[in-house]
């Protein structure tokens, strides 16, 4: 998450706006309906299988979107996780909404963040139906899978982070940035230990970064003209 918030923020939501500008007109071919099914299908399947939500389904959305249907590529979908980490809402579904839209516009969003919702909210209602927290909390089976499960949550929490930190190109010399930011926000300290600052203040690096660049690129231009 912090390798993608500091490496891609200003970037992604500028392309990611300027995406949505450009696909508000009606010139674009409809979605099929079977490309519809096959985004709902897909994270419909995600939504499903995956336990803790947030960053443990990040790996397998990419693994889905990116490797085998081949919807994006992965520095778009870097592009896309770091302009849903940065809004309001729940990630997986602001990750959903987002390729969803790449893929197949606004029909896509809609599908998608509905493939997403829909396992979760009917698992919740059956277990609110038919479950009461003292057969959960005394039934010898299911609290050895929770204990089973929990570390395979931390896989796929750590699996894109470090995806996306390769990606980003962080190196020995710039991953100083996102772990030092994560044991500050970790210490829960108050005002350094608030994300929406360090996004912020990611936010204002790239813009420097950016001008920077540019400033290089124009002087080494004018040293060869």
């Amino acid at each position: 998450m912090l390798s993608a918030t500091f490496c891609v923020p200003l970037r992604a939501q500028t392309e990611y706006i300027a995406y949505l500008m450009d696909n508000s007109t009606e010139t674009h071919t409809p979605a099929s309906e079977h490309l519809l099914w096959q985004i709902f299908v897909t994270f419909f399947k995600i939504g499903a299988f995956t336990f803790g939500g947030g960053w443990a389904m990040i790996s397998i959305i990419e693994r889905e979107i990116v490797t085998t249907h081949r919807w994006i590529s992965r520095e778009d979908f870097l592009d896309l996780l770091a302009v849903a980490q940065s809004l309001p809402g729940i990630l997986a579904v602001n990750i959903a909404v987002a390729v969803g839209d790449r893929v197949a516009m606004r029909r896509g969003s809609i599908v998608a963040a509905l493939g997403t919702i829909l396992p979760s909210f009917l698992i919740i209602l059956t277990i609110a139906i038919f479950l009461t927290p003292e057969l959960i909390n005394n039934n010898p089976t299911l609290i050895k899978i929770f204990k089973g499960i929990r570390p395979a949550v931390v896989a796929l929490i750590v699996a894109p982070v470090i995806s996306a930190a390769r990606a980003a190109h962080i190196d020995w010399r710039t991953a100083i940035i996102p772990i030092g930011v994560a044991l500050l926000i970790w210490s829960k300290i108050p005002v350094v230990s608030n994300p929406i600052l360090w996004i912020v203040l990611g936010a204002v690096g790239g813009i420097l970064a950016f001008k920077r660049s540019m400033h290089n690129v124009f002087k080494s231009g004018e040293g060869h003209a």
